[in-house]
């Protein structure tokens, strides 16, 4: 147990909400009687009619700017006077306007996109990084991810995000991605504000994100906002394109192994729009030829479904309708594999009146998997299905207190169902339940947050969230001994509970602070605190995203996860337009109730699984370091993590620390993108990380004549893969400007993609495992596993008109 653990005491939360109080009435002292108006907006694409996330907003007589937020909106204070006001968004033309303020003012713009000589990664505001409160924070759009080489031709926002710093991945073929330390179930990801259980598909290669209909992306690795909670480590927040609201489009791609449609446009014009995208693999097709004839009838592949629509009531009213649909099918015959995500969300923007702002969300989110193996379900055969289901409705507010002050307030409620095993076992004629009982839970939370600029320097974000969870009934409440060593948990009595009643109930303060202190106008120092609760757990023994992960909510013997996170950071842009960002933080973290897993667990169909865990307390800390250029021919960032990741468990490596399974001491990436001509561009990634530990038996037993490798209470996660080193490239070929097809098609662009992964042929181990020699049987050797033995070629034709 470390001191950091129990920074935060019921007296620390206790004054921290006496001085949020505080600071919000000193706030309105310092405001009172300042002659101010609200000159507020939205801005949008002409061409589409989305709205602009990021535009810069400046009022230059008085040197005044904001930012526009998701919707596109922006809000700031002014005195009464004449005014110019100007819009700027990179890779589209300044927009300004005059205008005289005597009154609470709103206005709209319109941006039209141009062509520009050199290649732009980024919308954002110049000085954001600097001037913001956000660190430990990563923002991708479409035009970074669309130049950085793909793996098969295929776009990926997840392989995307583990170039940035802090965050990594197990390996090839492991599911999701690892930040600061944590586990892949403690991110937060969402997609249009519905929580995605694995972003995973075809065993981690490619994410549930279709790159044609995403808009925007935010990695949140520090001072996260109150309005989040429920994962300890980070927040992926992807938010979807809008249809055209005038006129129908089309684009999509078909590249080595799988193709992608999307159709977007007006429902009725200028009023409500929709856009649908669909993708499917075809890996299986082209294979089919060279299978044998057992094998014939063989399927791998993954498709999914998205869609959005959106209907503008009035100036005041919006409703926005998301979904998603995908699944990851895997069958031979005798076997099948089938996992995958549904969700749906919709979301109601009301403005109240320009200081106040509302939105209501609505959401579905289901997580299900099968497994199946025999040819039949009579004889040796089983079938299986695990799942986790939930509902929730979180309204979030914005009011708008004055020039110096935001405030964000609202809650969230949570409804949850988990399904742990589903399944019959037939085995010689004999037919076997293996299902487990559903569990139920609740989680509700309320927020406050202040964003407040103190002075001129100075500028906090404070606030608290509170949740409650509750693990309900029908069901039986077990209870362990927890004296009895880590090899076997059985249950020393029991408890039976009706439905709807709680079984066990938690309550959590969750405070969060951070602070900006501007060192000049083009640095800054931020530092941040965050707690963290997480009430669900992932109980699995594998990294690849297969179907044998099972959810679990915290119970009257899992305790809910949490985490500690102070985070210290200087920030500077350099260079002669300022467009060169540069940072470095510092971070550490502890967590507390960290599961980890008896030696010898079992952990599927076990109706005792909560036995087979014991709760520990984990830390990580590290250095991460990042460069990046924005515009000109040639840009791309840098980034590098110097960080450790560890627990500590009673009765597990003698109570010793030992690394977690996705420690990494060094992660390198370097992203370059040169754009030869308006035409041609080129690029390149190269990624190098230390390696991964895992557990090797260092000790053996002889069976029937066989070796067999044994580890009885030896150290865990005792040795490590080797570092992990991959370089790949790609060229893109894009079409004249505006290529005129005809009447119907209206203005047809396309682009050829040509990449080529891991071009030296690294062979990256993922695993490695013991086996008998083939002469001598008493003899265990290792044996490393790679999924990539040489490069991969592809081609990827884009297209949209």
């Amino acid at each position: 147990m470390f001191p950091f653990s129990y920074v935060v005491s019921l007296f620390m939360v206790k004054r921290l909400i006496f001085s949020v109080v505080i600071l919000f009435f000193v706030s309105l002292n310092l405001s009172y009687g300042q002659e101010t108006y609200t000159l507020s907006g939205s801005v949008k694409d002409s061409a589409n009619g989305e709205a602009m996330i990021g535009a810069v907003v400046t009022v230059k007589e008085i040197k005044a700017g904001t930012a526009t937020d998701i919707k596109g909106d922006f809000s700031l204070k002014v005195p009464p006077g004449k005014y110019t006001v100007e819009i700027n968004f990179v890779g589209y033309g300044t927009v300004s306007q005059t205008i005289v303020v005597k009154e609470d003012t709103k206005m709209s713009f319109n941006m039209k996109e141009q062509m520009l000589k050199e290649v732009v990664v980024t919308g954002e505001r110049p000085d954001a990084q600097v001037k913001n409160l956000e660190m430990g924070t990563q923002k991708l759009d479409m035009k970074q991810i669309n130049a950085i080489p793909p793996l098969l031709g295929e776009v990926d926002v997840i392989r995307s995000i583990q170039l940035l710093p802090g965050v990594s991945t197990v390996g090839e073929g492991a599911s999701g991605f690892n930040v600061r330390g944590g586990a892949v179930d403690q991110n937060l990801i969402l997609l249009d504000d519905a929580p995605i259980y694995n972003s995973s598909h075809m065993f981690g290669f490619f994410s549930v994100f279709n790159p044609d209909m995403v808009k925007d992306i935010k990695l949140s690795k520090a001072a996260i906002p109150a309005q989040y909670g429920g994962r300890l480590s980070s927040v992926l927040d992807v938010k979807m394109k809008e249809g055209n609201p005038e006129k129908i489009g089309v684009q999509g791609g078909i590249s080595t192994i799988f193709s992608r449609l999307t159709v977007g446009g007006p429902i009725k014009k200028n009023k409500a729009s929709f856009i649908i995208a669909g993708r499917r693999s075809y890996a299986d097709v082209l294979a089919r030829p060279f299978l044998t004839k057992a094998f014939k009838d063989a399927q791998l592949y993954f498709y999914d479904l998205t869609l959005k629509a959106n209907y503008t009531i009035n100036n005041r009213n919006r409703l926005y309708l998301s979904g998603y649909m995908g699944r990851d099918v895997f069958s031979v015959p005798g076997a099948y594999f089938g996992w995958g995500n549904s969700t749906a969300s919709l979301r109601w923007n009301h403005l109240f009146s320009d200081k106040l702002l509302m939105n209501l969300i609505g959401y579905y989110s289901n997580y299900n998997y099968r497994l199946e193996f025999g040819e039949n379900m009579t004889e040796d055969s089983f079938k299986w299905t695990a799942k986790i289901l939930n509902y929730s409705v979180k309204p979030e507010f914005t009011f708008y207190l004055n020039s110096n002050n935001t405030v964000t307030f609202g809650g969230q409620a949570i409804y949850y169902t988990f399904v742990p095993s589903s399944g019959i076992f037939y085995s010689g004629g004999n037919r076997r339940d293996i299902s487990l009982p559903d569990k139920y839970a609740t989680e509700n939370a309320l927020y406050i947050a202040n964003e407040q600029k103190l002075t001129s320097r100075i500028t906090l974000q404070y606030g608290l969230r509170y949740s409650f969870f509750n693990y309900l009934g029908s069901g039986t409440a077990y209870y362990y001994d927890s004296t009895a060593g880590n090899y076997v948990r059985n249950p020393v009595n029991m408890e039976q509970f009706g439905g709807g009643k709680t079984i066990k109930a938690y309550t959590q303060p969750e405070p969060r602070i951070a602070v900006n202190y501007s060192l000049s106008e083009n640095s800054s120092v931020k530092a941040s605190y965050n707690r963290m609760a997480q009430y669900i757990h992932l109980i699995s023994n594998t990294t690849a995203s297969v179907p044998l992960d099972v959810y679990l909510p915290s119970t009257n013997n899992i305790k809910p996860q949490l985490s500690d996170q102070y985070s210290l950071g200087y920030f500077r842009n350099i260079g002669k337009k300022q467009n060169i960002e540069t940072s470095a933080e510092i971070f550490y973290k502890d967590m507390l109730n960290q599961l980890d897993y008896i030696d010898g667990a079992n952990l599927f169909f076990n109706p005792n699984l909560e036995g087979e865990v014991i709760p520990g307390t984990a830390r990580a800390y590290g250095l991460e370091l990042f460069v990046k250029k924005k515009e000109g021919r040639f840009n791309g960032w840098i980034s590098y993590t110097l960080s450790k990741s560890e627990r500590r468990v009673n009765g597990i490596n003698k109570n010793n620390w030992y690394p977690n399974r996705y420690d990494r001491r060094h992660n390198l990436s370097v992203v370059g993108i040169y754009e030869l001509s308006k035409r041609v561009s080129l690029s390149g990634t190269f990624v190098y990380a230390s390696g991964t530990p895992f557990t090797f038996a260092t000790d053996k037993m002889v069976v029937q004549g066989v070796t067999v490798p044994f580890n009885p209470g030896g150290p865990r996660n005792n040795y490590r893969l080797p570092d992990y080193h991959r370089l790949d490239v790609a060229a893109t070929l894009k079409s004249k400007e505006k290529i005129r097809k005809s009447k119907i098609f209206g203005n047809y662009n396309w682009d050829l993609v040509f990449t080529v992964y891991n071009l030296y042929s690294r062979r990256n181990a993922f695993a490695i495992m013991p086996r008998q020699n083939e002469d001598n049987r008493q003899i265990s050797e290792a044996v490393r596993f790679s999924i990539f033995g040489s490069f991969v070629p592809a081609i990827t034709y884009n297209f949209k008109f």
